[in-house]
């Protein structure tokens, strides 16, 4: 019966999530009406996080101003109906969670740390390509085959140049022939001479 309760309650909230995507532009109150809910819930998230300490607490704080950040950016992007808004909303994300990633490397030290930090904006710098080629497909006025196509060509090499700064950030916790071998199987992986 749980089981039944817990599908029926996961497929309206789906419904719900489709239907506000599909959803044409909110009107100005609405949108003011989100703001005011964000604001509401980053104090509350605040407040929360007053009860921490260390880095658990910069954690929190970091993740409540993200969270705030993509709730208002979310609703401008549902206000203006735009693909250039809908990109900021999608570049909010990354920033709220690029930010929180490197707040949680902060826990670790050393090439765990400065690994954690490049598979951090890795991540980073692969939202922020994603979030551009989806704005030049989706904007018509623009679109070209030809601007498509250098969208995603750079958007790749994006994308291999952060993976590559991970794969030789790993290499370093290697000495001597291993990491000689690790570097150049990450150049070779990635394309650099």
């Amino acid at each position: 019966m749980k089981t039944k309760l817990l599908l029926a309650m996961m497929a309206a909230a789906g419904l719900t999530f489709a239907g506000a995507a599909q959803s044409a532009t909110m009107t100005k109150e609405q949108r003011d009406a989100a703001y005011k809910d964000a604001s509401a819930q980053y104090t509350a998230d605040k407040e929360r996080c007053k009860s921490m300490s260390g880095n658990a607490k910069d954690v929190c704080m970091q993740e409540a101003r993200g969270k705030e950040k993509v709730a208002k950016a979310e609703a401008d992007a549902g206000y203006k109906n735009t693909p250039k808004a809908r990109e900021d909303a999608r570049m909010a994300r990354a920033d709220a969670d690029y930010g929180v990633a490197k707040e949680k490397c902060d826990d670790l030290s050393g090439n765990p740390k400065d690994v954690c930090v490049k598979e951090a904006k890795a991540a980073y710098t692969k939202a922020k390509a994603d979030a551009k080629v989806d704005r030049v497909a989706a904007d018509t006025r623009e679109t070209s085959s030809e601007k498509m196509a250098s969208a995603r060509k750079d958007a790749a090499e994006d994308k291999r140049d952060a993976n590559y700064k991970v794969a030789i950030e790993k290499c370093d916790s290697l000495s001597g022939a291993a990491k000689d071998t690790c570097v150049k199987d990450a150049k070779a992986r990635y394309g650099k001479s």
